[in-house]
């Protein structure tokens, strides 16, 4: 009989297989879930080790940099040679460097347990994302929209339980989260089996490889990826301004306690959440391109008008924002891999890491300019930067075939 971790022959190349696809978006929803309390602690922490904003956009920086600087290098080696249980280990970095914030006392101890959990990310996404990709059955869109929805719901929830456990109960209760962390590695190790029977069946010939091919040239390709990161560029560096800075934005303009701007925190991603999931099978019905010009430039008038409006519709345009911008990233790397298979992790990687990168980047930028201005000043600034995405009229449309 043969073992439920191990794909049959059917299940990899035509079907969508959907056990492995939920298995690893729960798995994608504890590692985002462990991810979002470092942003969800820093009212707690800014207080407790009287930090300066500055000092909350380096320690994001540090997570991010970390996130971002291994993916493609982890996506293409493992394009290459594919390691089945590197997602689990990376599980296992996250579980330290939660421990260690348990237990940090200041400024630099807090550095080095967000950077550990920020290698546990770049672990991890390069290849839970190709296992998506081949779970999918063809139906990639959808595919990375599942995966990306645990992503952004661990995220969502992430808040909210730090609220509960850890705002009321103290920095200790963080030993909590741990129990995230052992769940996802053994989520991991199961996933891990499919992925390595699968990766059999491939080396043996016994399997399409669903990848497509087109003909465009390269030259252009290479410039359409430079467009796709501009695009993540603008997503992502207006993201970190709301995931970073939206609590204290929402206690300095309208008075709110913590555990009240965190709750509208949660709602901003859960909106998130809601978005991704709907933009993968929408860019595989109607096309990617469409989804990124409606998810991109599609919010610039509500994030232009978001400074400027009181705390009931401030709390309605961040919905919105979330559930249209969140469409984009899906759509966005599917098309990316769709421009160069077969190489699948390094594309991954790339992306991945680029938006981590961005974040912290722009988390130390947004956090220094806050200083020196103000919080609502930075808002204001990044309310433009969706206009980016005007630029998608620049990309090709992308005929392919496939490849067996």
């Amino acid at each position: 009989m043969q073992s439920s971790s191990t794909p049959s022959q059917a299940s990899v190349t035509s079907q969508t297989v959907y056990p492995i696809l939920f298995s690893i978006c729960f798995a994608h929803l504890l590692n985002d879930l462990l991810q979002s309390v470092i942003p969800s602690l820093y009212p707690v922490m800014r207080e407790k080790y009287h930090l300066s904003f500055s000092q909350v956009g380096w320690i994001t920086f540090t997570f991010q940099l970390t996130a971002s600087l291994l993916q493609p290098f982890v996506g293409n080696y493992t394009d290459k040679r594919p390691k089945p249980y590197s997602f689990a280990l990376g599980m296992g970095f996250t579980f330290f460097g939660i421990v260690l914030l348990t237990f940090s006392s200041g400024f630099y101890s807090i550095l080095l347990s967000v950077a550990c959990v920020g290698i546990g990310s770049s672990v991890f996404h390069p290849e839970a994302s190709k296992v998506s990709y081949y779970a999918s059955g063809g139906r990639r869109g959808l595919a990375q929209s599942i995966f990306q929805l645990g992503g952004n719901t661990g995220t969502a929830i992430g808040p909210m339980l730090v609220a509960a456990i850890v705002v009321k109960q103290g920095q200790l209760h963080l030993a909590w989260f741990l129990l995230f962390a052992i769940l996802g590695m053994l989520i991991l190790i199961r996933v891990g089996n499919w992925y390595k029977g699968h990766l059999v069946l491939r080396a043996s010939g016994k399997i399409s490889t669903l990848e497509q091919r087109h003909d465009i040239p390269r030259r252009r390709v290479i410039i359409s990826i430079i467009i796709l990161l501009i695009l993540i560029f603008s997503k992502y560096f207006y993201l970190t301004s709301i995931t970073s800075y939206y609590t204290f934005y929402l206690m300095q303009k309208f008075h709110l306690t913590i555990s009240e701007s965190q709750f509208r925190l949660s709602l901003f991603l859960l909106s998130v959440a809601a978005g991704t999931f709907l933009g993968g099978p929408l860019g595989d019905r109607f096309g990617r391109k469409i989804i990124i010009w409606v998810s991109i430039l599609g919010i610039a008038p509500f994030t232009i008008l978001l400074p400027h409006v009181n705390l009931f519709w401030t709390s309605v345009l961040t919905v919105i924002i979330g559930v249209i911008m969140a469409s984009a990233f899906s759509a966005i790397l599917v098309y990316a891999q769709e421009l160069l298979p077969g190489k699948i992790g390094m594309i991954s990687g790339l992306f991945f890491g680029f938006a981590f990168g961005i974040a912290g980047i722009g988390s130390a930028l947004l956090g220094n300019l806050a200083d020196r201005t103000s919080i609502e000043y930075v808002f204001n600034i990044c309310a433009y930067l969706p206009l980016l995405g005007i630029i998608t009229g620049f990309l090709p449309d992308i005929k392919s075939s496939k490849r067996t």
